[in-house]
């Protein structure tokens, strides 16, 4: 049975990208604490359902559509989560997309639109709910980086760039918000069992490789991502701020 945090019961958690793979896990995760969660996600089915199957299981579970690359619809978004649930207490900036591109065919405009699906929206959405956050005198914000740019991957050179960038848009935010009492942390995955990356990326190839580099000898799941996110929010945390975590079962 995973843990139960108390202080997480009725606090009002935004998850970006929280309506499939390790964002719908974290989703669920902070229903079960009995948070208020609210899923940002460009995927509407996906969303819709989960908020829904949440809701049926008893959760406080809410879907909106949002493409998270419109600065000024994000925005709106979190005025209107705001408006229906209240001041938002945790944001897990979990929205990304690791399409692989060649670095010959990348054009000014692809390498802006990849900052912006993986990196932009994670200030923009941090900046939106800091005057709640500072209002309460507390928060915590959980950046999703990734392990990609520390291993050295290549054929996707925006991404990682973008992935990087998490560490020093954490460690800033951490600076200006401490006095605050607003943590804000980073979590690299490792190579998670997705479905997307199950579908796209697992090959027999790729799982050699896996069990390989990786010091556990398994497949790592979504789950275990959201666990981690939910104790990292939660007061067991207190005194965890400015830091970059990785769960990747030991690659790298």
């Amino acid at each position: 049975m995973a843990a139960m945090y108390s202080d997480l019961a009725g606090k009002v958690v935004l998850v970006t990208g929280g309506a499939s793979g390790i964002g719908a896990a974290i989703s669920r995760r902070f229903a079960e604490q009995k948070s208020t969660v609210i899923l940002f996600d460009i995927q509407r089915e996906a969303g819709e359902k989960l908020a829904a199957d949440l809701t049926k299981e008893g959760f406080s579970a809410h879907f909106q559509h949002v493409d998270l690359t419109d600065t000024a619809a994000l925005r709106a978004n979190v005025e209107q989560a705001r408006a229906k649930h209240g001041p938002i207490q945790v944001l897990v900036n979990n929205a990304a997309h690791d399409e692989r591109h060649a670095t010959e065919t990348v054009t000014p405009e692809y390498w802006d639109d990849r900052l912006a699906v993986n990196l932009k929206h994670q200030f923009f959405a941090a900046q939106a709910v800091l005057p709640d956050m500072k209002a309460a005198n507390g928060g915590a914000i959980i950046n999703f980086g990734s392990t990609s740019w520390m291993a050295g991957q290549g054929g996707m050179a925006a991404y990682t760039a973008a992935k990087s960038g998490v560490i020093g848009l954490t460690r800033s935010l951490a600076r200006d918000y401490g006095p605050y009492n607003i943590r804000v942390n980073a979590i690299a995955p490792g190579w998670i069992m997705t479905e997307r990356q199950i579908e796209k990326w697992l090959t027999p190839e790729g799982e050699a490789e896996l069990m390989r580099r990786q010091c556990l000898k398994r497949k790592l799941v979504p789950d275990e991502l959201a666990k981690f996110t939910v104790f990292l929010a939660s007061d067991e945390a207190s005194a965890c701020t400015s830091q970059h975590y990785v769960v990747d079962g030991g690659w790298v």
